[in-house]
C-alpha cells in the first residue's frame, strides 16, 4: 500500500499540547510511508520545530487562512498538489470542511470527514487520550493494523530528534560543572486563569529546590515575565527566560532538565515529550485522561489549583528527582 502513496498531507494546526502529542502519529505515518514525499499543514508557531523533525518534506503554515483570497489560494494549491492520501489529524470542522471543498474528486482522507475514504467511525472516539484517538485513526486507515488503543497504552511523542540536531557545547576545561537545573512553567492561556497554580506557590518550591541544590529556570512567553521576576525575587538566582526561548530551544532544555513543573500548557507537554520527568498541575478545568501529557509525568489534579498545597508538589519532585 504504502509504495502506490507517493504524496502525502498531514494536517495539524491547534494549541501546542495539541500539536507535540501529534507528533507521536506524524511519526507513524513517515514509518508507513518511508519513501514518500509528505508535506505538513500548520500554523507558524509549528514551523520550525516541524522543519527540525524527520517526518515531514515540506511544512506550510497557511492552515488557517484569515480571508476569502487567501483559503482560495490555500484550497487551489491542495488540488494542484494531487496528493495521494491525506491524514487529518486536527478533525475539526474547519477540516472536515477543507474535505468537503475539495469534493468532487477529493484525495484518500484519514478523518472524520462526511464521505471521507478512510474514516474513523464510532463515538468511542469522543472519550479517547488524543494518543489512543490517533493510533485507532491510523489503525482504521490500514497503516497500523495493531495500534494500541486501551486507555494509558499508545506510545507518547519521541522527541529525541531534536538532541541528535542540537550541537552540544565544547566543555570548558577548569570549568565547575553546571549544576541540575528545575524548569518552571508558571504560565498558560491569558482566558483560563483557572488552570493556573498561583505564582506565589512557584516561588515556595523554588525556595525548597533551591535549597537543595538545584537551579530554577523559569520559561514562558515575554508576557510572562512579571511572573519570572516575582518568583526572582523570592528566589533569589532563578534565571528568566520567558521570551527568549522557541520550540526547539524548549526541547533542548527539556531533554537535560532534572525536573519540570507546570500548569497544564503547551511548552509543559512539550518538555515532557523531551523526557524530562514532568509534574503537569491540572485542575477541572480539563481532564488528563484525555489529553494529558504521557512518558515520565506525575500528574497532579486538583479541583482547584490555588488550594493546592505546596507540600503535595515539593513531595512529587522528591520523588522524581534523580
Amino acid at each position: 500500500m504504502s509504495k502506490e502513496i507517493k504524496k502525502v498531507l498531514v494536517i495539524k494546526l491547534g494549541a501546542l499540547g495539541d500539536f507535540v502529542l501529534a507528533l507521536a502519529a506524524m511519526k507513524k505515518i513517515r514509518e508507513a510511508h518511508p519513501k514518500a514525499k509528505i508535506t505538513l499543514l500548520t500554523t507558524p508557531p509549528f514551523e520550525a520545530l516541524a522543519k527540525l523533525s524527520p517526518y515531514f518534506n515540506t511544512v506550510e503554515t497557511d492552515g488557517r487562512p484569515e480571508d476569502f483570497g487567501d483559503l482560495t489560494k490555500m484550497l487551489g494549491r491542495l488540488r494542484s498538489a494531487r496528493y495521494d492520501r491525506v491524514y487529518d489529524l486536527q478533525t475539526s470542522s474547519r477540516t472536515n470542511w477543507y474535505f468537503q471543498a475539495l469534493r468532487p474528486f477529493p484525495p484518500q482522507w484519514s478523518g472524520v470527514a462526511t464521505g471521507c475514504a478512510l474514516p474513523q467511525r464510532g463515538k468511542a472516539r469522543q472519550n479517547m487520550h488524543t494518543l489512543e484517538r490517533q493510533a485507532d485513526q491510523l489503525r482504521a486507515a490500514g497503516i497500523w493494523p495493531d495500534a494500541p488503543t486501551e486507555h494509558g497504552s499508545a506510545p507518547p511523542p519521541d522527541l529525541s530528534w531534536i538532541l541528535r540536531r542540537h550541537k552540544e557545547a565544547r566543555p570548558v576545561a577548569g570549568a565547575a560543572a553546571p549544576r541540575p537545573y528545575v524548569l518552571f512553567v508558571p504560565g498558560g492561556s491569558a482566558h483560563r486563569m483557572e488552570k493556573r497554580w498561583p505564582v506565589e506557590a512557584f516561588a515556595q518550591l523554588g525556595s525548597l529546590l533551591k535549597a537543595r541544590g538545584l537551579d530554577i529556570v523559569i520559561i514562558g512567553g515575554p508576557q510572562e515575565s512579571a511572573m519570572a521576576r516575582a518568583i526572582q525575587k523570592s528566589v533569589g538566582q532563578a534565571r528568566d527566560l520567558t521570551g527568549r526561548t522557541d520550540f526547539a530551544q524548549l526541547a533542548v532544555l527539556g531533554a537535560k532538565a532534572a525536573l519540570v513543573v507546570g500548569n497544564d500548557t503547551g511548552p509543559t507537554h512539550l518538555l515532557a515529550a523531551s523526557g524530562a520527568p514532568t509534574i503537569a498541575l491540572f485542575s477541572d478545568a480539563s481532564d488528563p485522561e484525555l489529553c494529558g501529557p504521557r512518558g515520565h509525568v506525575a500528574v497532579i489534579k486538583s479541583p482547584d489549583l490555588k488550594a493546592l498545597p505546596v507540600s503535595t508538589v515539593a513531595s512529587a519532585a522528591m520523588s522524581l528527582l534523580p
